[in-house]
């Protein structure tokens, strides 16, 4: 893994990551007080938490956009 990292490809792949994925779980620890799921039983439970976050999220990325014009 390490070395795929380290190669050419592998470092404009994850420079990628950065922009897109990071900004999201950034978002939802340090906004939206999320360090981890709730201890839930099932693992739906625990994917149900995780769909309401996300939707959550992507309701405030339309709500702060152009889109609402």
């Amino acid at each position: 893994m390490k070395h795929t990292i380290d190669s050419a490809y592998g470092k404009q792949l994850y420079s990628q990551r950065i922009g897109t994925v990071e900004p999201v779980f950034g978002n939802l620890r340090h906004n939206k007080l999320l360090m981890r799921l709730k201890k839930l039983r099932r693992r739906e439970q625990a994917n149900t938490q995780w769909q309401l976050y996300r939707l959550e999220h992507n309701r405030e990325k339309l709500g702060n956009s152009a889109w609402r014009r």
